[in-house]
């Protein structure tokens, strides 16, 4: 029996329920949950009742309307639970914002996106700040890239083969293009997101192997496109291979080190 016979839609549907309300900046009503997740407003209304009576959302008593409850909170403790491993990423990350001045982010890749888990706040004053949780796509991002490289055969081709949807004029949606692209991120040891992301954005972004020489996560800088230039970005490689570098070391990866020369 196929996987698929035995998921249960009205458990995908309230999860859909709770990723709606996560991603609405204020309360939403039981009309605005059911057109967003295209259900009718009474299995809205149930799938709520549902999760407040499971301690996940809350409804205000005078609006009517929707939030998540604290309890999502305790979902992810584990996740984020400093160790060992999550001390050495932080203490590389505050050096490097330190050496370079700018904002670092840590993520990780979960199923077909990399969400951040790690941020250190650099000291300019003009700079492009994500936020703990976001999720980036792989294909248009430095971070996805970075990542994405240096995954098996048969996964790279199933996110080709998803689609790679035009997010800018720079966005890369030919698949020999996106192929050549992984290959050359492959042997530099590092990715550029130039204007794929956003048009007045540029990123760079390298992976941090593990033992086995697995790539699961990375470091990535991001800026806005007035200060960050493609010299800029070059001038970013070395102090962030060498970050690199020293972390898959004490992590128990490959030892290899790109040419940055």
């Amino acid at each position: 029996m196929s996987e698929k016979n035995n998921i249960s839609s009205t458990a995908l549907k309230a999860l859909r329920v709770l990723e709606t309300i996560s991603e609405s900046s204020a309360p939403l009503s039981v009309s605005e949950v059911a057109k967003c997740i295209g259900v009718d407003k009474t299995t809205s209304y149930r799938m709520l009742i549902t999760l407040i009576e499971a301690g996940y959302v809350i409804r205000d008593n005078v609006s009517k309307r929707y939030i998540l409850s604290y309890k999502v909170v305790s979902l992810s403790r584990n996740l984020l639970a400093e160790n060992e491993v999550s001390r050495l990423i932080r203490k590389a990350l505050i050096k490097l914002s330190k050496d370079t001045s700018e904002t670092l982010h840590y993520s990780v890749l979960d199923n077909d996106e990399t969400v951040l888990v790690q941020r250190v706040k650099g000291t300019q004053l003009v700079s492009i700040d994500f936020q703990i949780g976001d999720r980036s796509k792989l294909h248009c991002t430095s971070i996805g890239k970075a990542i994405l490289a240096y995954q098996d055969y048969r996964f790279i081709e199933r996110i080709i083969a998803n689609g790679l949807p035009k997010i800018t004029e720079n966005t890369i949606v030919n698949p020999d293009e996106f192929r050549k692209e992984l290959h050359r991120i492959r042997s530099q040891g590092y990715a550029f997101d130039n204007h794929e992301y956003s048009n007045s954005m540029r990123c760079i972004a390298v992976p941090i192997f593990e033992s086995g020489g697995y790539v699961k996560s990375g470091i990535s800088i991001s800026g806005p496109d007035t200060r960050f230039s493609l010299k800029k970005l070059e001038e970013l490689k070395k102090p962030m291979l060498d970050t690199s570098f020293e972390l898959y070391k004490k992590l128990g990866g490959l030892v290899w080190k790109a040419d940055v020369n």
